[in-house]
């Protein structure tokens, strides 16, 4: 018997995935398969997001509170730089939500969130002051 999506969507896709391997195409689900694959590069898209956000956070940190700088934030920098080069080394057509201002609106407005709720700073940058070049340079530390 058919696995509903809306039932159990692990047993859908699992069933979707033998269907597919069997050749049998008149038995899919093809409109709930098309909006899996769609979300399969939202996820990605929201993992470059909250990559971005957490490094921007950091970065305001430690421009705002430099007296609280320590190795634990520059490790946090460092990691995040390194997991946002890989997402883009592995996914490149998301390099081109780097050129998109909505998405900067966006990673910006959850980094200033972060950092206000951490730190208790009111009163942060409403756009980024950093060019992605700088944000991504591993020597590069605003002072």
């Amino acid at each position: 018997m058919a696995t509903k999506y809306d039932d159990d969507v692990i047993a859908w896709a699992n069933e979707q995935a033998a269907l597919l391997r069997a050749g049998k195409f008149a038995a899919l689900d093809i409109e709930h398969i098309a909006d899996e694959v769609e979300d399969v590069g939202k996820s990605e898209q929201r993992e470059l997001e909250s990559r971005m956000a957490l490094l921007l956070a950091h970065l305001l940190k430690w421009t705002f509170q430099p007296e609280r700088r320590g190795s634990s934030w520059e490790t946090t920098i460092r990691n995040q730089r390194k997991a946002v080069a890989m997402r883009l080394q592995k996914t490149p057509s998301l390099k081109a939500d780097l050129g998109e201002s909505e998405w900067w609106d966006v990673a910006w407005g959850d980094a200033v969130y972060q950092a206000e709720r951490e730190t208790g700073l009111k009163d942060l940058p409403g756009t980024c002051p950093w060019s992605v070049e700088q944000i991504m340079d591993a020597g590069f530390l605003p002072e």
